[in-house]
């Protein structure tokens, strides 16, 4: 079995997906059973997704008839509404025939955009749009370009049915970022997909999208339909799971801050979630666990250059790749938050108590970092949740500033976290001072730095300033043996 997931730019228009339709058809000839999962339809400049929360938004606004040159909300939200409805016809007339599928999909594509109107519409009643609200508004693109890209392969003769995905995977309700519930997901799809696959029908499953197990609709965050595939990967015990996307798998840094990337042949799946974690763009941070736990490879490929193998992922212990640097990435826009003093040092509980005042704010720690002296601490958070987390913290150590026992807490702006990834930097001594090294040529501080304790990266905070330097120096030091990554 294969789950296949197709993102946006790869059902961007009609002809991409009529590209994507060819390679599923091919993926039949290869594998008994074929799962599709596909992403909203990502037009440039248009994405479906964001036309859809920019209107939603737009309808709660509170409109000022005195201001210039403005439009009054609804009459901006009708004007989403007709963008959204002219990209999704423009493709299904260019792809389906008149006397076939076409009005009746037509009919379903007004149906599912009346529901999003009136969903705006009641928020514009109410003056704002509830995570609930809008968790059911952000996955209608993925509901309209299943149906699209079902109706399509039905007409070019491959047995396939649209599937939401709100039958199948069932969530908390934590609207914008839900988390899968297994056993209910697990039962759902077994229910659902293997009478379909059973009956040689091929499903085409909702990306992005799940549902409480009450049936209220709920999203998996912003580029969460590699996760969908991953959980039916899992939930399938598929024996691999590609994610089709518009670049030849993963890079070896971020093509906008260096020139000369290559593509990764191999990686593992605890170097690349320390990649999607710092940054990477390739792939929804949490797809890796279910292909972990369910041992099964996952391939990344290029919809528009298919012949091109792409980037393979596996278990730690099937890669034969030696030791050495593989990729480097990084995350701008952040804050180095330092609490420190001689009131710290020896004293139990200083670290525990300033994480859980972090706790309370919902801030998202990055990097910490600690003196062995433990008269500091210091961690990397993002920049616009700085000040609440350093209110935070001057009330919880409010005695301990009062009495001087801490020196202050203070926080360091526009900084980043560069980290570079690959196999035994603890191993073997001299990866980490090649990277300082690197660094230091081209006169980039480092701020602070810690090292993963998987064994496979490192990070090392920068100035904001500073960034596009770091990564250009670490990648030229990483390709500079000719082999996609400095292997020693």
């Amino acid at each position: 079995m294969l789950v296949m997931k197709f993102g946006g730019t790869s059902v961007g228009d009609a002809a991409a997906i009529r590209a994507t339709a060819v390679l599923i058809q091919q993926a039949r000839q290869g594998w008994q059973d074929v799962v599709v999962v596909v992403s909203a339809m990502g037009s440039q400049p248009l994405k479906v997704t964001d036309l859809l929360l920019q209107g939603a938004e737009v309808a709660a606004e509170t409109w000022r008839p005195e201001a210039a040159n403005q439009q009054p909300p609804i009459s901006r939200l009708d004007h989403s509404v007709s963008q959204l409805r002219a990209i999704h016809a423009a493709a299904a007339h260019s792809l389906l025939d008149a006397a076939g599928e076409r009005p009746a999909l037509l009919a379903e594509i007004d149906a599912i955009l009346g529901r999003y109107e009136g969903l705006c519409r009641a928020g514009r009643v109410l003056g704002e749009l509830t995570p609930r609200a809008l968790d059911a508004i952000a996955g209608m693109g993925e509901q309209i370009s299943a149906r699209l890209v079902a109706a399509y392969l039905r007409q070019v003769g491959v047995p396939a049915q649209a599937v939401d995905a709100t039958e199948l995977i069932v969530t908390d309700d934590r609207f914008g970022a839900a988390t899968p519930l297994w056993p209910e997901t697990e039962a759902r799809v077994a229910e659902r997909i293997r009478p379909l696959l059973a009956a040689g029908i091929m499903p085409i499953v909702t990306g992005f999208i799940g549902a409480t197990q009450t049936g209220v609709p709920t999203t998996l965050g912003r580029g969460g339909s590699d996760f969908s595939a991953a959980i039916l990967g899992r939930t399938l015990q598929a024996d691999e799971v590609w994610i089709w996307t518009d670049v030849d798998g993963v890079k070896t840094a971020d093509p906008r801050l260096v020139a000369d990337t290559q593509t990764i042949p191999q990686l593992t799946y605890r170097e690349v979630a320390e990649l999607a974690y710092y940054g990477a763009k390739v792939l929804h941070p949490q797809t890796i666990r279910p292909c972990l736990e369910g041992g099964i490879p996952l391939r990344v490929k290029n919809t528009f250059n298919p012949e091109h193998p792409g980037t393979l992922i596996v278990p730690d212990a099937a890669t034969s790749n030696g030791v050495g640097l593989k990729a480097v990435t990084a995350v701008k826009d952040l804050s180095l938050i330092t609490v420190a003093g001689k009131g710290m040092l020896g004293v139990p509980g200083m670290a525990m108590r300033a994480f859980g005042a972090v706790a309370q704010t919902q801030a998202h720690v990055l990097l910490i970092s600690q003196a062995s002296s433990e008269q500091s601490i210091c961690f990397a958070t993002q920049a616009k949740v700085a000040q609440p987390v350093l209110d935070r913290l001057a009330h919880e150590f409010a005695p301990e500033l009062q009495r001087r026992d801490l020196d202050g807490i203070t926080a360091q702006q526009d900084v980043a976290i560069v980290t570079v990834v690959g196999k035994g930097l603890q191993r073997q001594p001299t990866l980490a001072g090649q990277v300082l090294t690197a660094l230091g040529q081209r006169q980039v501080n480092v701020v602070a730095m810690a090292q993963g304790a998987t064994d496979c990266s490192l990070s090392l905070v920068v100035q904001g300033g500073d960034t596009e330097t770091a990564v250009a120096g670490i990648h030229h030091l990483l390709v500079g043996n000719g082999n996609g990554y400095a292997a020693l």
